[in-house]
């Protein structure tokens, strides 16, 4: 082992853990532990490990092959199927995309004292986030050491606040080590779904397996692909362990101080304050749903307006650079299916384009103090995109015939068909509910007729899955 060759490896695990950070992520956080306190912390401790697992396929994708996701699904998968792939995959980095443009909005929102509107704040993102993307003209590594300082400024924000309330520290490991949840309903079951959803994100694996390809791995040689496989994976460990202390801050800031409280106990803090945002909660029993924008303000009212500001802050980071990785795994994603070679310029144009313009309309037409259903339908959206990350990274990384000698054993071809199988599962769950509590009939016989069509998709990918597997019996002598 070489701290050396870490560091010469250190980058590309940095920017795909900003995934874990983005600002769907942060608001799953705090309405977890308002839902639920500090109950649920085992299942964000769980997400992580097997996002990082499946994180490690993806990354050693990229290395063996020398291509990323993308690229091989172009090379493995028929002209048609590649296509409905392509536009499902596109479909998550946008959605994935309208969060984290939302976020940084609201967070200019709060430091703006509301003189910005959320518009605006859409507009500047836009404008910064060309700015930040073409640093990289002056080397990828000075990129990545801007992405660690936005990453920084996340763990020092959010670490301010958590110092500030001082969580109960036994009730903290008790939730991350004992997986329970005693008197726990449908929320707190759906809250555990919903962080699921949040942390693993489709377009990330296009993201970890397209990055890793920034370093020079002699390919012919099976020592340092191996080598390479090893310091990434350690170097993935150690950024998405910063990302799930900073993931901790945010939980159990708003489980201890905001956990069973009601409208009227906020709303009363509010107004002795003096907070102009008093009007946002009503006067009623009701337990108290934040978002990002409300997290901050009760965050205000109890802690005082440096607690706002500095969660503006900590929110504003966080939306800026999962906005660059989003943009970056939007350029990937349309080059490796549709095989593009166009200017550095025009691909980043027309990324932003495909999913700024809807944001673009949702912050004209909606008012930033009622964005959490919106907030709700993304994450069901990116939901249903799993599989078609998922599914595509088991089956290659299991094909000796993409991957050699660095096929998957048998120990992960169980072991990532079973997590995978996991995750569909649970993130269905998460659709199902979301469709039943729209209450309207001719909503449900449109999701029915979709999810005929979208559980066909997911059938067809899992069968040539299979057959990746082992299970040659189903390739019907093709």
């Amino acid at each position: 082992f070489s701290f050396r060759k870490l560091w010469a490896f250190t980058g590309p695990g940095f920017l795909m853990s900003i995934a874990y950070l983005d600002p769907g992520n942060i608001e799953s956080d705090l309405q977890s532990g308002a839902v639920a306190g500090f109950k649920l912390l085992w299942v964000l401790l769980l997400a992580t490990i097997i996002g990082l697992l499946l994180q490690r396929l993806a990354a050693r994708l990229g290395v063996v092959t020398g291509l990323h996701l993308a690229e091989v699904c172009h090379r493995q998968y028929q002209k048609f199927p590649r296509i409905i792939l392509w536009l499902m995959v596109e479909l998550a980095i946008i959605g994935s995309d309208m969060q984290e443009v939302i976020g940084s909005a609201i967070a200019i929102n709060l430091l703006s004292v509301g003189k910005i509107p959320l518009w605006g704040g859409v507009l500047i993102t836009i404008a910064d986030t060309f700015v930040f993307l073409f640093l990289d003209k002056y080397g990828l590594r000075k990129l990545e050491a801007f992405f660690g300082f936005l990453i920084t400024i996340m763990a020092l924000t959010f670490g301010y606040e958590y110092i500030t309330v001082k969580p109960n520290q036994k009730k903290l490991l008790q939730g991350l080590f004992i997986p329970a949840c005693r008197d726990c309903g449908t929320p707190q079951l759906e809250q555990a779904v919903g962080i699921v959803g949040a942390v693993i994100m489709p377009h990330n694996m296009y993201l970890h397996s397209a990055l890793v390809k920034s370093r020079q791995v002699n390919r012919a040689d099976k020592r340092e692909v191996r080598e390479a496989n090893k310091y990434f994976f350690i170097e993935s460990c150690i950024a998405l362990f910063v990302s799930f202390i900073i993931n901790i801050f945010v939980v159990t800031v708003f489980a201890e101080a905001f956990f069973n409280k009601t409208n009227m106990d906020v709303n009363q803090v509010c107004a002795n304050s003096s907070s102009p945002h008093s009007s946002l909660f009503p006067n009623n029993n009701e337990t108290l749903e934040v978002d990002i924008y409300k997290g901050g303000v009760v965050l205000g009212c109890y802690f005082g307006p440096a607690a706002l500001y500095i969660w503006a802050i900590g929110i504003l980071a966080a939306g800026q650079s999962s906005t660059m990785t989003g943009t970056y795994s939007g350029q990937f994603v349309m080059e490796g299916f549709l095989n593009l070679r166009w200017s550095r310029f025009a691909r980043v144009l027309l990324t932003r384009s495909i999913a700024i313009t809807p944001t673009l309309f949702v912050a004209i037409f909606q008012d930033v103090e009622h964005l959490t259903g919106m907030n709700d339908f993304l994450n069901v959206l990116m939901s249903l995109q799993l599989p078609f990350a998922l599914i595509p990274v088991l089956t290659f990384t299991s094909l000796p015939s993409v991957m050699h000698d660095f096929a998957n054993g048998l120990f992960w071809k169980v072991a990532g068909g079973l997590l995978i199988l996991l995750i569909c599962c649970i993130n269905m769950y998460f659709v199902v509910a979301y469709v039943m509590s729209l209450n309207h009939l001719g909503l449900y016989i449109g999701a029915a007729v979709l999810s005929v069509i979208y559980l066909s998709f997911v059938a067809y990918l899992a069968w040539l899955c299979l057959i990746a597997l082992g299970a040659s019996f189903l390739a019907c002598g093709n």
